[in-house]
């Protein structure tokens, strides 16, 4: 038996014992896409296991996040820091080696993936990453940047809406270096490809500017390996179709049974026969020295490359110092404060403009783009360019009406090397974003999420356009702060917040111009929460708001003409939530007769600060077509209204 066929079935039989040794799994794809991967990490995959953070490694993402017990038993045959003991402990609680892959828990894993699609549009975001680096820092002859993007997906991973976003786009952009590696085995969970899908994905993906390459045998080690080789010379992105066989080896090969099945004990037994394999969890030293020939070539690759770059530092010194400076972030926050405008009664969304522009200046890490709205949303970098197909220096992404690839593109490029990306679209709309932001989220990615168009002021567009419930769902989302600024003070806050703390925000701005609120401040902003405006002695109403509201509660504090009044500004609950108890308590001033809490939303964490008997002044129903004041002030959001409600409640 030749080695590469002996190689290919102890990486089989190690992974079916992997998940069967855990009792669950998904065994169909996991051997069916064997040969594919086994091709890639032994041909052409560029990594270097004594440094995994290499920034000129090529990327690998498992789209097809099921197939983890593949992807482990090859990282753990290959060199990485992956142990058999943590194939063993697949699956189990606190192990190395979690259900479906996560980013920062096992090395060498690029992506968190597991629900569908979320990778393919990862990987486009990391070939958009690469594809700007190499156009900034490459000069004739000293090519630094020059990886390649690989990904595996499956049958399901391209019937996802986020995976043909994100793959219209990168035909679009013409991403080279960019390989799709299709597990093509016609299976889903629930029977055959075609009682759900018929198309014609060569003629879909050409259509979309790919090339194409199909391979018949895809259970076929060496006819995987030329296609790949073939797929790297390509000049546009490139789809590799494998036909494969689901569960090739089992007893049930070739059907939907075998998708999430673990072999029994006996099967495996059958099964590792079949496999020539006698041993348990046991690599043999030839099979071992095969993959570590290759483990062994990209760090010699790595090595040549740091050579190449010491000799690029002399040829290029000012190139070399800007590749420097890409990794370093350094901003004095308080200072951009000194260079916004200071112009009254501005809308959030245009004070962000300048303030974001400010900071791009100084941080050429920064870039991102809109779902085609950034007219609206004013989330642009003016000097920065499009990044087109004739353009890679362009930081100005064009996403186009693509929300869910556009978040997902953003956590890879995120997740290639110190990018901070951002991407805008309507609060309203961010609904189709959630689920890549709880990757974001999960992989604590700095993404910065800009939406606009924060209430019920929009007016005229009505109701489909009027967000009432997504400040709810985003707070709701771990590690994701929620950023709802007044004013420009909070706004610098919110900026160095995002930018120092290693997770991804969401910044909520209004359309609308707000009245201007006095005694804001960028310091205190950076709290989360902060008295805005002091009662004259104890408290005996606290009026807390949000961003476009602070003004209305300063406006209410002013009707009550009482000394005993006190507002507080609450740009951010996440991060208020993290401040001392005592802190908290200064704030929150709860021993006040009665609390009040004002937001153009529908979300009741309000109820954990107002109490009980407190008044939350909020919107419970979706809003009406007309002007944003009236629509406004019909849902109880003026001054004499709450006036009213708050004597009532004190009996007056």
């Amino acid at each position: 038996m030749k080695i590469e066929e002996k190689t290919l079935n102890y990486v089989k039989s190690i992974t079916a014992q992997t998940i069967s040794n855990a009792g669950s799994g998904h065994t169909g794809t996991a051997l069916g896409a064997s040969s594919i991967l086994l091709a890639l990490f032994k041909d052409h995959y560029n990594f270097d296991v004594s440094d995994t953070d290499f920034i000129n490694r090529d990327r690998f993402v498992l789209s097809a996040g099921h197939a983890s017990a593949l992807y482990y038993t090859l990282l753990a045959m290959f060199g990485f820091d992956v142990t058999l003991q943590d194939l063993k402990e697949f699956r189990t609680l606190g192990s190395r080696t979690p259900g479906h892959p996560e980013y920062g828990v096992t090395d060498g894993v690029e992506a968190s993936t597991g629900p569908l699609g979320q990778g393919v549009a990862n990987a486009v975001g990391m070939a958009i990453a690469s594809a700007i680096m190499s156009e900034r820092f490459n000069s004739v002859g000293f090519p630094i940047i020059n990886n390649y993007t690989y990904c595996l997906a499956g049958d399901g991973d391209l019937m996802e809406g986020v995976a043909l976003e994100a793959c219209s786009l990168a035909g679009s952009l013409n991403l080279k270096r960019l390989v799709l590696l299709y597990d093509s085995n016609d299976v889903t969970i629930d029977g055959n490809l075609n009682l759900s899908n018929r198309e014609n994905i060569i003629k879909k993906f050409k259509a979309m500017g790919w090339e194409v390459i199909k391979v018949k045998k895809g259970n076929d080690i060496k006819a995987c390996s030329r296609a790949i080789a073939k797929a790297k010379r390509a000049q546009k992105p490139v789809l590799v179709i494998f036909k494969t066989t689901i569960g090739i080896g089992t007893e049930k090969e070739g059907t939907s049974a075998t998708h999430a099945m673990a072999l029994s004990q006996e099967e495996i037994k059958i099964f590792n026969k079949k496999m020539g394999v006698l041993e348990s969890f046991y690599i043999p030293n030839d099979v071992r020295d095969f993959c570590m020939a290759s483990a062994r070539r990209g760090k010699l690759n790595h090595e040549t490359w740091n050579q190449e770059l010491a000799v690029y530092s002399n040829s290029n010194p000012e190139l070399y110092k800007q590749f420097l400076q890409f990794f370093d972030r350094k901003l004095e926050f308080d200072k951009l404060l000194k260079n916004i405008s200071k112009i009254e009664s501005r809308s959030t969304r245009e004070i962000n403009h300048e303030i974001l522009n400010e900071i791009a200046d100084k941080m050429n890490q920064m870039v991102g783009g809109t779902a085609d709205l950034a007219s609206s949303t004013k989330v642009f970098i003016e000097k920065g360019g499009k990044f087109l197909a004739g353009n890679r220096r362009g930081r100005n992404l064009h996403f186009g009406v693509r929300e869910h690839a556009m978040g997902a593109i953003c956590n890879g490029i995120a997740l290639y090397d110190d990018f901070v990306p951002f991407c805008s679209t309507f609060l309203t709309f961010s609904n189709y974003l959630l689920p890549a932001i709880r990757m974001s989220a999960m992989m604590k990615l700095g993404v910065i999420y800009f939406f606009t168009h924060d209430s019920i002021l929009v007016g005229e567009d009505g109701p489909t356009h009027q967000p009432i419930e997504q400040l709810a769902q985003l707070r709701l989302i771990p590690n994701l702060n929620v950023f709802r600024p007044c004013d420009a003070n909070e706004l610098v806050a919110a900026y160095h917040i995002a930018l120092t703390h290693n997770q991804p925000s969401a910044f909520i701005l209004s359309r609308q111009n707000l009245p201007a609120v006095s005694n804001t401040s960028y310091k205190d902003a950076l709290n989360g929460g902060y008295i805005l405006q002091s009662s004259s002695k104890e408290a005996e109403i606290v009026i807390y708001a949000s961003g476009s509201e602070v003004a209305l509660a300063q406006a209410v504090a002013a009707e009550l003409n009482n000394p005993a009044v006190s507002v507080v500004s609450m740009p951010s609950i996440e991060i208020f939530e993290k401040q001392s108890p005592a802190y908290k308590a200064k704030i929150l001033q709860k021993n006040a007769k009665l609390r009040v809490a004002i937001e153009a939303s529908n979300d009741n964490v309000w109820y954990k600060y107002i109490g009980e008997d407190g008044i939350l002044i909020n919107v419970n129903e979706y809003g009406a077509s007309g002007k944003g004041e009236l629509v406004y002030q019909k849902a109880g959001f003026s001054a004499k209204d709450i006036v009213k409600k708050i004597n009532k409640a004190l009996g007056k």
